[in-house]
């Protein structure tokens, strides 16, 4: 989540490019950190996406984004991690694995559906941070459920990615998992966030561990929350910090709120076939 930084172009942070795994002799895998001070995957999450992505300005930059299965034919992500300016897709998404490269099931994308209103926040937040992937074919795992609304501040989540575990200024010293990583977090309220970044539409995210956020890699991937029968349910997808400036671990982050776009996500899903 966050930035993409290449020896050919910095962007900044709070563009939120969000792309991970450079290859350098800093990645590694299996790490038992994560997110940033996070932990590995718990438990299995059928309908959690990696998005594989080339940086544009970078060819050789290889990185990735988050996604969630919202239907059996339909990834939901965000317009960034979509946005031919900043990236190259890959063509394909793995879908329901723990491990970035391996496991799961991966099908092709036959059509991106970014938010006709997206627009790249350039030193501020990113508005109508959504996107939708079409695959070439259904898949089986079982999609996520959007929720009808978010939790009120205070209410627990938790975040998934593949972003790196170190939030170091040079991005030649992050870190990037193979396995998937967790955070417990919290729905923050409005003033957690900095002034004009959270609002109806970009939920404002707390970590619950000590100096633990999303980043670098982590973008497009789901914020989720427990229903009434304690089912998991999406309410956010990773789109950038909460707040400018700082290091991820420093936090906020800032989430689309899914329920605040389930009317567009229907009627796209259902105009794209």
């Amino acid at each position: 989540m966050f930035s993409l930084e290449s020896s050919r172009r910095t962007v900044a942070r709070t563009t939120t490019v969000a792309l991970a795994g450079a290859a350098s002799a800093a990645m590694m895998s299996g790490s038992a950190e994560a997110i940033v001070n996070g932990g590995e995957a718990t438990q299995s999450y059928p309908s959690m996406v990696s998005i594989p992505v080339t940086g544009v300005d970078d060819p050789t930059f290889n990185g990735v984004c988050g996604g969630s299965l919202i239907d059996s034919k339909w990834v939901l992500t965000a317009a960034h991690c979509v946005d031919p300016t900043l990236v190259t897709l890959d063509g394909s998404v793995r879908i329901g694995s723990e491990w970035k490269k391996s496991g799961g099931v991966v099908r092709s994308i036959a059509k991106t559906v970014p938010h006709p209103g997206y627009k790249n926040g350039e030193g501020a937040p990113n508005y109508n941070d959504v996107a939708l992937i079409r695959l070439n074919r259904s898949v089986s795992e079982k999609p996520t459920r959007i929720a009808d609304e978010p939790g009120r501040p205070g209410t627990p989540t938790r975040i998934l990615g593949f972003g790196t575990i170190n939030d170091a200024p040079d991005p030649i010293k992050w870190v990037f998992p193979n396995r998937l990583q967790e955070l417990d977090t919290r729905r923050g309220a409005v003033a957690e966030c900095a002034p004009g970044y959270a609002s109806s539409t970009r939920l404002c995210t707390i970590s619950q561990a000590p100096k633990a956020m999303a980043c670098n890699g982590d973008s497009g991937g789901p914020q989720i929350q427990r229903d009434r029968e304690g089912r998991w349910e999406l309410i956010g997808v990773t789109s950038g910090p909460g707040a400018p400036d700082g290091r991820c671990s420093e936090g906020p982050g800032l989430y689309t709120s899914t329920p605040a776009y389930a009317g567009w996500i229907h009627k796209a899903v259902s105009r794209n076939g």
